[in-house]
């Protein structure tokens, strides 16, 4: 595509390319705020999970001097934008990557926790009616010492105290199936 532009009385004639014409100031300027914020996610990752995160030398240290200056406002900003900078030098897709595993990860770990969780419920709410089942699915634990928990934590429940007995069903429960 040819454009033209006009300058007094002069016509300037010269070629844009459809790569050019794509790239507004718009779409640059959100590239790059979507970089500052996969940054700021790193910064704000654990030292174990930044680990696993492959980056070259000069992002790393870029990331860790933004979480050494996470409290002072305007110089974690330009941090950011350092780190954004950075970024659009870079091939993003291996660390897009890693940041995904890492979610996918700890979802897998909540959903894992939701699950001891309710499964401590229907033992507390349904009793033996539950316990059997549960010891056929997971053969580690102890009938005995469920039926127990149970017991308590009704006691617990009708005496208006907390739910102590819940919360070690729950760490019994956690312990012995994640093992």
């Amino acid at each position: 595509m040819v454009a033209s532009k006009k300058n007094k009385d002069i016509e300037v004639e010269f070629d844009v390319s459809e790569e050019d014409e794509q790239l507004s100031k718009t779409r640059i300027k959100a590239q790059m705020v979507a970089m500052q914020k996969l940054g700021e996610s790193l910064v704000h990752l654990g030292q174990s999970s930044l680990a696993k995160v492959p980056m070259n030398e000069e992002l790393l240290e870029a990331v860790m001097l933004a979480r050494k200056i996470l409290r002072k406002k305007e110089g974690y900003r330009r941090q950011l934008q350092l780190i954004g900078k950075i970024m659009r030098n870079t091939d993003i897709a291996p660390i897009e990557q890693a940041l995904a595993n890492i979610k996918s990860a700890h979802k897998k770990i909540n959903n894992a926790f939701h699950g001891i969780e309710v499964l401590r419920d229907e033992i507390l709410q349904q009793g033996d009616k539950k316990i059997d089942p549960t010891i056929a699915d997971y053969p580690l634990l102890d009938r005995q010492k469920l039926r127990q928990y149970v017991r308590q934590a009704n006691k617990q429940q009708a005496e208006n105290k907390p739910p102590k007995a819940s919360r070690e069903l729950f760490q019994y429960l956690k312990q012995t199936i994640n093992g």
